[in-house]
């Protein structure tokens, strides 16, 4: 199963499609405090629409909590992010693999960022 990390998220319709992406996919979703919203938002719950009782979801007081609960593998930890260096078609990815994402108007905070191996700082294109 992979983990989709949204560190920070700002805006609950957002988060409510990724819930359903997660319940969809079986993919097992981490939420980072501080939210920019209540998680019993109703934009939210109506963007996530009934899938919120299948979503695998779990919200940490911050990075730091994440890390000690998780112990994730930081080789398979991989940081999405428009200063990414790698596209995503390059990397070969395996279950149990993290994806990380900033909040929507900040991405995530430089120091953050860059503790990510320059290869682990995957590129999704946008198209033109």
């Amino acid at each position: 199963m992979f983990h989709v990390v949204l560190v920070e998220p700002e805006i609950p319709p957002n988060t409510g499609n990724i819930i359903r992406l997660c319940a969809n996919t079986g993919a097992q979703l981490h939420l980072i405090e501080p939210l920019g919203f209540p998680l019993d938002d109703a934009k939210m719950k109506r963007a996530g629409l009934d899938y919120h009782d299948y979503a695998n979801m779990k919200v940490h007081k911050n990075w730091d909590a994440f890390i000690a609960d998780c112990q994730p593998g930081p080789a398979r930890m991989f940081a999405l992010t428009t200063h990414g260096s790698s596209p995503f078609a390059d990397a070969s990815f395996v279950p149990g693999d993290v994806f990380v994402f900033g909040s929507e108007t900040r991405g995530l905070a430089p120091e953050l960022r860059n503790a990510f191996a320059p290869e682990q700082r995957i590129r999704l294109p946008m198209r033109p």
